[in-house]
């Protein structure tokens, strides 16, 4: 428990600035809505003349964004990459933080087993994602309802892109705690989170403008589209089971890989 706790401190700031960020931004987007709406009209014949290339990579020519829910999923995407960012940074640096400071032997020294001090770490992790998880059900639900006027939408389209958030964050703190263990030394967490996250973003708009189905198997971006999810009513299953398959490999993997790895002592 002391391990989770010390955890869950070092992050608390960092859980603190990325859930404000995005509650900020949600609510100063979404505050654009009311306008945007307003000129619906004129934006999308001036949309129209955009390449069509340009309009697929960012999923507008499959949303109506005068539409409360299309506008949202259009934001969504951008919550999407910081929330991919954020997980992705935790994922790093569970283990690499304390094996670049040359801290590990310490902490490895004391008489609890290595999956022991992988599972306090990658709870606190966990807690602090679901922190910014639940700030961003908060000011999604009150930016939607403060800025929607009288336009209506269904509730049950909203309700799945936020319950897609858990899975997703997921798929991203696993996938960046296992790279951490396949590399030798992560100097510095933030070019890794940041490469793993518009990695796979730009993965999901090349995709889409090239037609290849087959990066849809890659990037978590495509397991949860927001623009399938609002048009759809519905997950595409086969690629949220994917997700949940890269979840399970990675965290088997990484105990794996900690259980047998080497670690530098500071003598």
């Amino acid at each position: 428990m002391n391990i989770f706790l010390q955890e869950f401190k070092m992050n608390f700031k960092s859980v603190v600035t990325w859930s404000l960020s995005i509650a900020v931004f949600i609510m100063f987007y979404m505050g654009v809505y009311p306008t945007f709406a307003a000129d619906a009209e004129l934006i999308n014949e001036m949309m129209a003349n955009f390449p069509p290339e340009l309009l697929m990579a960012f999923g507008m020519d499959q949303t109506d964004l005068s539409t409360v829910l299309g506008f949202f999923s259009f934001i969504f995407v951008l919550c999407q990459v910081m929330l991919a960012i954020q997980a992705a940074n935790y994922g790093f640096s569970i283990l690499s933080v304390e094996e670049r400071d040359l801290t590990a032997d310490f902490l490895l020294a004391k008489p609890v087993r290595r999956s022991r001090i992988l599972t306090s770490k990658l709870l606190a992790a966990l807690t602090g994602l679901t922190i910014t998880n639940a700030v961003v059900w908060i000011s999604s639900f009150t930016a939607v309802n403060l800025f929607r006027g009288e336009r209506t939408f269904e509730t049950q389209p909203f309700i799945l892109l936020l319950l897609s958030i858990a899975v997703f964050q997921l798929v991203f703190l696993a996938l960046g705690m296992f790279i951490s263990l396949l590399v030798k030394k992560v100097r510095n967490v933030t070019p890794y989170s940041m490469g793993l996250a518009f990695g796979m973003y730009v993965l999901s708009a090349f995709g889409d403008m090239l037609g290849d189905a087959k990066l849809e198997l890659i990037t978590p971006f495509k397991h949860f589209e927001p623009h399938f999810i609002v048009n759809n009513g519905n997950y595409d299953l086969p690629l949220a089971y994917l997700s949940v398959s890269f979840i399970v490999v990675a965290i088997v993997g990484s105990y794996v890989l900690y259980s047998k790895r080497n670690i530098a002592s500071a003598v």
